[in-house]
């Protein structure tokens, strides 16, 4: 399925869009990080709880849920917020 990632995450994948597999949120993330090795840990932690600065969006709808179902034919959105001061 097309996952778009963010910006700050374009050195790990150097592609703006890119495919990945799973039946779930958590599955997709694991493929990913297979693909691009680090790319994972910039997003989940080490208790595997999702980084505060990560949202997750499937086909338009944010989730929290790394069990949440994905189709083939679903969209993933990774959005990172930018902090700083």
């Amino acid at each position: 399925m097309n996952v778009l990632i963010p910006a700050p995450l374009h050195s790990y994948t150097g592609e703006r869009e890119v495919d990945a597999d799973g039946a779930t949120l958590g599955e997709l993330l694991a493929d990913l990080d297979r693909r691009y090795p680090g790319l994972r840990f910039r997003m989940i932690d080490e208790q595997d709880r999702m980084r505060a600065h990560i949202r997750f969006f499937v086909n338009g709808e944010q989730t929290f849920d790394m069990a949440r179902v994905l189709l083939p034919t679903d969209s993933v959105q990774i959005v990172q917020a930018l902090s700083g001061g």
